[in-house]
This record gives C-alpha cells, structure tokens and sequence, in this order.
C-alpha cells in the first residue's frame, strides 16, 4: 500500500499501535484482577475509572502537545499511566485501587491524536482520508492482541501479570514512536487560542454526544461478556469474546478501506444505524462457539463509523486544535465507554439477566442515532462522503 511506503508512516503506526495495546489490554486486565476478590460491580467501577481517567488526560495532553511538542508530553503520559498501574497492582485499599486505575487511564499516551495530525505532513492531502481509515482499521488489532496479551500475562504471572503487561507495552510504544524524526520535528499550528478549543463549535460538539453514545454501547458489551463468560463457568472465554469482536472490526474497516465508493453513500447516521442493528443478535446469548460469531458481526461497523466521524471532526476544528479534537473524540467515546461499563455492571448484579447487560448496547447506539437524525442533516464533505452532524 502506497500510503505504507511513505518514509516513516509504517513506523508511526506501529509504534502507536504498540503503545495503544493497554487500552485494549487493561479493561480485560482490571477486570480479571478485581474478580478474585472483589464482585461485578467494583470491577466494572475500576474498569470504568480507568476510561474515565482516558477521557480527561486525553484532551489535556493532546492539548500540550497542539501547543507545544510531542515527545515530552508522551513521554510524560507514559511516567503517570506507569505509576496508576503500579499503585492498582499493589491493592492498597479499595478507593486508592479505583484512583490508580483513574489515574493509569489519565496518563494513557494521546497516540491516536498525535498520529492523526502527522498524517499531513507524512502523506499528500489526498491520501489523508485514507490513512484515517488504515489507523481506525489496524487499530483494531490493539482491541485482539490486548486481550490475548493479558490472558498470556495473567497465566503467566497471575492476576497483576496483565496490569504489568499494559504498562510495559505502553512504555517500549511511548519511547519508539517518540524517537521518530517526523515526531520529533512537528511542532503545533499558530493559531489564536480560545480557553474552550475545538469545543465552541457546535457540529463538533453534536459529533461527540454521538460518540458517547457509541462509546456506551461498546463498554457495555465488554462488562456483559464477562458475565456470559462467568455464566458458562469459563472467564477466559470473555477475552476471546472480546478479540472475536475486534476481529470483526478489523475486517469491517478493511473492507472499508477496499470499497472506496461505498463511501458517497456513507452518512453518519446510517453506519450508526447499522452498528446498533449488529448488536441486537447478541440478545440470543447463546452457546459460546455462537457468540464468538455475533460479536464479530457486532463489530463490523465500529471502523466506519470512526471513519466518517474523524472526516467531519477534521473539517470543523478550529486553527491549531486538531490533536485536541480528535483527543476529544477519545475523551467522548471513553466517557461513554465508562458509563456503559458501570452500567453494565450494577445491572448485571442487580438484575442478575445477560440480557439485561447485552441490551444496553444497541439502546445507545440507537440514541447516538437519534442525536444526528434531531441535531443536523446530511451534507457533502470536500472527500465527497456524506457526513451528518
């Protein structure tokens, strides 16, 4: 592929791919450490915390680093994340462990910010769009290999081992992807600065409810496949749930990536409409080797969606604000990923239905559906792929 050929892309994204795998390794990760002594319900709290902690330190590293330069601020990131894992695996006491998992989520390196804003000065404009669409679609391999990382670690070295495994990964990531020559060179955009950043504009702002939502509905899936996987009296099936549903992304974003015309019929709405419908069949629950395949159905529009988010986030940022708002981007959906995963969790224990967890995510899906159809209509995009926000 062209777009891997050019000097230094294939590092960038290797490396941020690298550094990323705890945000795929460490829900799975908390979640197997607090159930050996702790119910449902805290686990899905740490689980949560630790997205939540995503949501704030995202924007505001991504922010330094729109001001300032990359390496320092990554590298800072990887010291707090590094020293949230600590503290979690060390089980000081139950409000300090919920910290530690918030605060190893607020030092999460921004990658996914800082990659997309060097794409432009990587690739030629045109072939932009298209490496957005690589990254969300090879990003999904964070979201198979976390899972089987912390499965591996935790056999290896017990239940700490995968809380261990995400702070080593993330910290080899930080340092390859922070010594690269194009990082090292970019500096941020002039650009007046405004106290609220990309967040005064009001698509922008439509754009991440809608990402809440869809955050809400994939945190709640991964609590939810946690109970199934309790239920069939297996927890290691939740992790190859969950890298099944990665799975599915994978191939969904690269058959985006091959089918480029189906890109004029594409709106926002519509590829959300589509991924609540591909959450609707995991209400069956039925037998593993069965639930392996539907959550790779469910997966299937998650790059897609991205995609056509990231487009029209691109266009409305301000000057100078565009590693904040795709940080943002990050923040919405890990918020809403937070709460879809505390949801889940109380009320799975309260509830005591799979089916109960499982329907959360095709219910927010569906109200991230109804914020675009209620906030804005459809229109061309100058990649001539209709957006709605």
């Amino acid at each position: 592929m062209a777009i891997l050929r050019a000097p230094q892309t294939a590092r960038v994204l290797a490396a941020s791919l690298l550094g990323r795998i705890p945000l795929g390794a460490a829900p799975l990760a908390l979640l197997l450490f607090a159930r050996e002594a702790m119910t449902l319900t805290v686990a899905g709290l740490l689980v949560g915390a630790f997205t939540a902690g995503t949501a704030v330190g995202q924007p505001m590293f991504a922010r330094m680093a729109d001001r300032w330069r990359q390496p320092p601020v990554l590298r800072l990131a990887a010291m707090v994340s590094t020293i949230g894992f600590a503290l979690t695996a060390a089980r000081v006491n139950l409000p300090v462990t919920v910290l530690a998992a918030g605060l190893a989520g607020l030092g999460a390196p921004p990658f996914e910010s800082c990659l997309r804003v060097l794409w432009r000065d990587l690739l030629p404009a045109q072939q932009v769009q298209t490496a957005y669409t690589l990254d969300i679609a090879v990003q999904e391999a964070i979201f198979i290999l976390g899972p089987v990382v912390t499965l591996a670690a935790v056999a290896l070295a017990g239940p700490g081992g995968g809380l261990a495994a995400a702070a080593l990964f993330q910290a080899v990531g930080t340092l390859w992807f922070a010594t690269t020559g194009a990082v090292r060179r970019w500096l941020g955009e002039p650009a007046v600065r405004h106290w609220a950043g990309p967040l005064r504009v009001g698509r922008f702002r439509l754009i991440l409810g809608a990402l809440l939502m869809v955050g809400a509905a994939v945190g709640s899936v991964t609590v939810a496949a946690t109970g199934y996987a309790e239920s069939f009296g297996a927890r290691s099936w939740a992790g190859w749930l969950l890298a099944a549903q990665a799975t599915g992304a994978l191939l969904g974003g690269l058959l985006y990536v091959r089918f480029t015309m189906l890109r004029r019929y594409v709106t926002l709405p519509r590829v959300v409409g589509i991924f609540a419908a591909g959450y609707l069949p995991l209400l069956l629950t039925p037998a593993p080797p069965v639930m392996l395949v539907l959550m790779a159905v469910s997966g299937l529009a998650l790059p897609p969606l991205l995609t056509v988010a990231f487009v029209a986030i691109d266009e409305v940022a301000p000057a100078g604000t565009a590693a904040e708002a795709f940080a943002w981007a990050a923040t919405a959906f890990s918020v809403g990923s937070a709460g879809g995963a505390a949801a889940a969790g109380a009320l799975l224990d309260a509830v005591g239905q799979l089916i109960a967890g499982f329907l959360l995510a095709p219910l927010s899906a569906a109200g991230a559906c109804a914020i675009l159809l209620l906030g804005g209509r459809p229109r061309h995009t100058r990649a001539g792929s209709l957006q709605s926000c």
